[in-house]
Order: C-alpha cells, then sequence, then structure tokens
C-alpha cells in the first residue's frame, strides 16, 4: 500500500471525540465503553448475574441480575429495568461499569435487574434503539403470568412494582418507554416509577446556562444528528419533550430526575420537571441536583462519596414504592 491509500484510509470523516470516530473509509473506532465483563456471582453484593438472548434475530440481550443475600425471596421483589447510557453509540450492557453499578442496585434496594442491551448507532441508527427497548420490555412483560423464557421473572419478579431507569440516552429510552407504556400499555405490568439519571434531552434553542458554552452546544446538535440522521433536528420529540405533546401521558406516577451542577444538560433535566407538571400529568416529579460534578460522574469515579449519595438516593426511591 502507498503512503497516498494509507492517508486516505486514516482520513477522519466524523470525529466526535471522546466518544468515537469515524473514518473515510467506513471504519468505526470507539473511544470508550467497549470493554466488557462476564455475568457473575459478585462476591461484593452477593448478586448473582446471568446474560439472556431476548431477539437473535435483532441481536438483542440483556443481563438479569438477582440478589443472593436471602434466596430464593419469600416475597416477589420489584424488577428495574435499565438501559445504558453512552450517546446511542458506545457503551453496552456489559461494560464493567454498568455491570457493577447494577450490582449495587440490585443488592442495596432488593430488586431484580434487567440491563438492556440494544443495538447502537452508527450502525443502527436511532430510533432502532427505542424499538429495540420496546421489544426488551415487551419480553419481560410476557413473565407476567409465570410462562416465560426466564424462571427468575417467572417465579420472583412483582410486575405490580416495574421501575424503569437510565443515564444519559438510556434515560431518554426510559421516558420514550414510559411514553409508550401511558399510550399502550402493557398487560399485567404497572409502571410505579421511572429513574432519569443525566437525562440526554436537547433542544435548538438554548436555555438556562447553555448559551454560555457554544461549543459544546453545537456537539450535542451533531451527535444527536449523526445518531439519528433522519432526525427533523434538535427539536424532534425524540430528544427535545417539550416538542411531544404526548409528554402528559406518562405512564407512571413517579419520577425522579438526577443531574448534575456542572452537566450541560442539567437545565434539560429542571425543565422537563417543569414541562411535566404543566401538562396536567398528575403524578410526583423530584429533581436532585449533585453540586460540583459533572455529566454520568457516577461512571467514572462510583467509590466517591457524591456517587454514593446518588445511588442511595435511587435506591430510596425505588425502596418507597
Amino acid at each position: 500500500m502507498d503512503s497516498t491509500s494509507s492517508t486516505i484510509d486514516d482520513e477522519i470523516a466524523v470525529d466526535l471525540t471522546p466518544i468515537l470516530k469515524l473514518y473515510k473509509n467506513g471504519h468505526l473506532e470507539r473511544l470508550m465503553g467497549e470493554e466488557v465483563v462476564p455475568p457473575s456471582l459478585d462476591p461484593t453484593t452477593n448478586v448473582e448475574s446471568k446474560d439472556v438472548i431476548i431477539s437473535k434475530e435483532h441481536n438483542i440481550s440483556a443481563r438479569l441480575f438477582i440478589p443472593k443475600t436471602n434466596y430464593p425471596p419469600t416475597q416477589k421483589l420489584p424488577l428495574l429495568v435499565y438501559f445504558h447510557g453512552g450517546a446511542f453509540c458506545i457503551e453496552t450492557a456489559f461494560s464493567p461499569n454498568y455491570h457493577n453499578y447494577l450490582n449495587s442496585v440490585t443488592s442495596l434496594a432488593n430488586v431484580i435487574g434487567v440491563s438492556v442491551n440494544y443495538r447502537r448507532a452508527p450502525e443502527h441508527p436511532v430510533p432502532i434503539a427505542y424499538e429495540d427497548s420496546w421489544l426488551a420490555l415487551k419480553w419481560v412483560a410476557s413473565h407476567v403470568n409465570g410462562n416465560g423464557s426466564d424462571e427468575w421473572l417467572n417465579q420472583y419478579a412483582d410486575f405490580e412494582k416495574v421501575f424503569l431507569g437510565g443515564d444519559s440516552a438510556g434515560a431518554n429510552i426510559s421516558h420514550y418507554l414510559g411514553l409508550r407504556v401511558g399510550k399502550e400499555n402493557l398487560y399485567g405490568v404497572n409502571l410505579e416509577g421511572v429513574v432519569y439519571i443525566h437525562p440526554y434531552f436537547w433542544g435548538v434553542d438554548a436555555i438556562g446556562s447553555e448559551s454560555d458554552r457554544a461549543e459544546f452546544v453545537e456537539k450535542i446538535h451533531n451527535l444527536w444528528r449523526f445518531t439519528c440522521p433522519n432526525t427533523s433536528g434538535s427539536d424532534d420529540p425524540l430528544i427535545n419533550p417539550a416538542k411531544d405533546p404526548n409528554l402528559g401521558s406518562l405512564g407512571c406516577k413517579r419520577v425522579l430526575i438526577c443531574v448534575a451542577e456542572k452537566d450541560l444538560l442539567k437545565d434539560r433535566g429542571w425543565y422537563y420537571k417543569e414541562l411535566l407538571e404543566k401538562t396536567g400529568w398528575g403524578g410526583v416529579v423530584e429533581v436532585i441536583e449533585t453540586e460540583d460534578e459533572d455529566h454520568v460522574f457516577h461512571m467514572f469515579n462510583p467509590t466517591s462519596e457524591k456517587a454514593k449519595i446518588l445511588l442511595n438516593q435511587v435506591v430510596s426511591f425505588i425502596k418507597s414504592a
């Protein structure tokens, strides 16, 4: 290969550092979120995990988590269906950070965890992540009568106490699914609440402190368009709840929104609360802000004091069902 063709191969078509780079020859380089860990019995939390295939055809899977401290459980356990973050294009349900986070949440809240592995952009552009996640939620619901494909869910899951949760893009997916449950219902499933951690919402018009950070603002506009090429832009209702006339049909009565003071997306979390309350939705929405921290800090530094506090706030929300 001569130096000219080698240079062409090295040319970057799309640079979304620190997330990924797409080269002109079609090669995609994900810059983070590529490490995976196997399911296990975690000695620290005494939580057991296993991987299940939800759709072989569409390559959708999940990692399930169950506390083993009191096993088999004497009563059915609430269910947390979780969606990982990563801007719709990096990370998996099998990343060490997400594996460890689900171990912690399921142990402390005493719930069954289902961490969904949806297909990612750009190979599978948004809205595929939403459709995969809806299919995964329907798979979970197929266990309501105790005759689904997974025994943990058949025997031990309390479908009267189901929670959706996620961080960043995963919080956005949880919002989408909450609306869809409100519209379509899932037989036998009571969606008790949703948890959005540093939710990835956006919009054309800057709000709050966004106008002070023009360089980063442009990156988020570009990132959304990259992952969702057929979008109308940053006022697409999928990314901007203010533009969704169905927001008031959210299918639960409790919402916890966690934001971080230094996160560019922070104002969108606060704005969501305001929007939801204006719709006449009728539930309770709470926002918790972590001071002096940035976007998904708890994933980068999970053992920090503030990460532990955030974890306990999520756990408290689930346990107060």
